[in-house]
């Protein structure tokens, strides 16, 4: 099927497309088998990224980004999904992290971090997920107590993240903490804590079922004096702020599993148009055809419901029921199309060397972050039901 055009994208965006491919096939997909053995990729391919304009390419010149829109971050997401490149958190980094500090960190916080960050110098990542608490952001133990003493004004943290991407690469964290204790929701603020603070530790580095590329930690905060000035936004506020982003982070899901959809279904009518068994090509079969074309027209769906969420976001309209039912979508859309391309590849696509097992294997956890698929039910039910 000939790809429908993509009205959203300007000629400027396709030769960005172009540079970031190059980066991508040359800087990314041949260590990132490397980088799957070691658990992580290494700093300097976040700087390789930064010289080459690939980072928070949405933040203005006043905040030291180079004054782009959010589409050229997510044409980044796309082409590493196009390689099925799942090591590189450079998305989380700017696309999740960087527009808290812009909308909610002091002058000095914001020049002190985000220049590093579209430089590549420094890596973000948001510490949100707990041990005991998943999905339930309002029941978390984290906790701050501010205090003032002869040093000045501080928050001291203490408490545990789990699961928290790019954690370890990490210099500075987002960290939602309870600084209202028993307040619930309203008791939630967003601390900036970096590298090098005194009680910040981090853990092992987490073994997950696929993605291994990418850096998953747990953290440690003992006593952390962390300055009231990287506190973001008001004390209280953090739940409401995390709540504002949330279809941001939803829409990236979205993005990124549709491309991955797409490699997986190339990789896959290539392989069958090779491969034969029975004296013929495995695609000369008509389960093979049929297959391939119900796929096809599930990720040409995917694609136009992703521009059409693109679109509404960039214009400001995209509420949280439908960056839910886009994640939906798109993460069920992901696993359903590797799993039958591995079925494809037979015996083939069980090999952790071939593309479409790894792929298989990193797409299941887009059903479980960033909300789970019950959870993005729940919100869709919700606002078709008006069930508020």
């Amino acid at each position: 099927m000939t790809p429908a055009p993509r009205a959203l994208r300007t000629p400027e965006h396709e030769a960005f497309r172009a540079q970031v491919r190059r980066f991508c096939e040359q800087a990314v997909a041949p260590h990132h088998a490397a980088w799957e053995d070691a658990h992580g990729v290494p700093r300097e391919v976040w700087k390789q990224a930064g010289d080459h304009g690939l980072l928070c390419c949405w933040l203005p010149e006043s905040l030291g980004g180079p004054g782009g829109d959010l589409l050229f971050d997510f044409i980044v997401a796309e082409e590493l999904g196009r390689i099925g490149a799942t090591g590189p958190g450079f998305a989380l980094h700017s696309v999740i992290v960087a527009p808290y500090l812009a909308a909610h960190g002091t002058p000095e916080l914001q020049r002190a971090l985000l220049p590093a960050m579209v430089a590549g110098e420094k890596i973000a990542a948001i510490a949100m997920t707990e041990p005991g608490t998943g999905s339930d952001l309002a029941a978390i133990r984290t906790q701050a107590r501010r205090v003032s003493d002869a040093s000045g004004d501080h928050y001291v943290l203490s408490g545990q993240k789990t699961f928290i991407t790019n954690g370890h690469n990490a210099d500075l964290v987002v960290v939602a903490c309870k600084t209202g204790p028993g307040q619930g929701a309203r008791g939630v603020s967003l601390l900036v804590v970096e590298r090098g603070m005194a009680g910040f530790t981090r853990g092992r580095n987490l073994r997950k079922i696929g993605q291994h590329a990418q850096d998953t930690a747990e953290l440690f905060f003992d006593e952390v004096r962390v300055p009231a000035s990287h506190l973001l936004g008001e004390e209280g506020q953090g739940f409401k702020y995390l709540m504002q982003k949330l279809a941001q982070e939803r829409l990236l899901v979205s993005v990124g599993c549709q491309a991955r959809a797409e490699a997986a279904l190339a990789w896959t009518v290539d392989y069958v148009k090779e491969r034969k068994a029975f004296r013929q090509r495995v695609a000369d079969f008509q389960n093979t055809r049929f297959k391939l074309a119900a796929l096809a027209a599930d990720v040409a769906a995917g694609g136009a419901f992703r521009d059409q969420l693109l679109a509404r976001h960039l214009a400001g309209g995209l509420d949280a029921a439908g960056a839910a039912a886009g994640k939906l979508w798109h993460s069920e859309l992901l696993s359903r199309v590797t799993d039958e391309c591995v079925q494809l590849f037979g015996g083939y696509g069980y090999m952790h060397e071939v593309p479409i097992a790894r792929a298989w294997a990193d797409a299941r956890i887009e059903r479980i972050y960033a909300g789970t698929s019950e959870i993005m039910k729940e919100i869709v039910a919700r606002d078709l039901l008006d069930d508020r």
